[in-house]
């Protein structure tokens, strides 16, 4: 069976308009996942994401199915704000973690903010998190 090619320049459709390619390439996302982080951590849906790694409370290591290009990639995250005594809740890189981002994976935390400034790692129960980037 031979494998082809698509080349195109521009997505159109028949009533939402067109779109130039160049959006869709560099501009989606490259791998993302939303998981449960209490109990046993488990992933509900992902792309690109091969495995979650629980290190501790509030701690996970998100590992890509492909590798990015280069360790310049951009990490977002967010937590379900499913705890009362918190203001802010982040899910962000880990502290002190000099290698926190590699081309195959990236070690997070989740934590709440509290009015006095501390920061709490937490499990949250809703996760999501996603990273933009060029893959190798």
């Amino acid at each position: 069976m031979a494998l082809g090619k698509i080349k195109a320049d521009t997505l159109e459709h028949s009533t939402a308009g067109s779109l130039d390619t160049q959006y869709v390439v560099n501009g989606s996302a490259k791998a993302w996942v939303y998981f449960q982080g209490t109990s046993t951590v488990t992933s509900r849906d992902s792309l690109n994401v091969t495995s979650l790694t629980d290190n501790g409370t509030g701690d996970y290591t998100i590992t890509y199915t492909s590798a990015y290009a280069n360790d310049d990639y951009v990490p977002m995250g967010s937590n379900s704000h499913d705890d009362p005594s918190s203001e802010v809740s982040q899910f962000d890189r880990k502290d002190g973690d000099a290698s926190y981002q590699s081309t195959s994976a990236h070690r997070g935390e989740s934590y709440y903010v509290t009015s006095s400034a501390n920061k709490t790692n937490y499990d949250y129960s809703n996760i999501g998190y996603l990273s933009h980037g060029d893959l190798a």
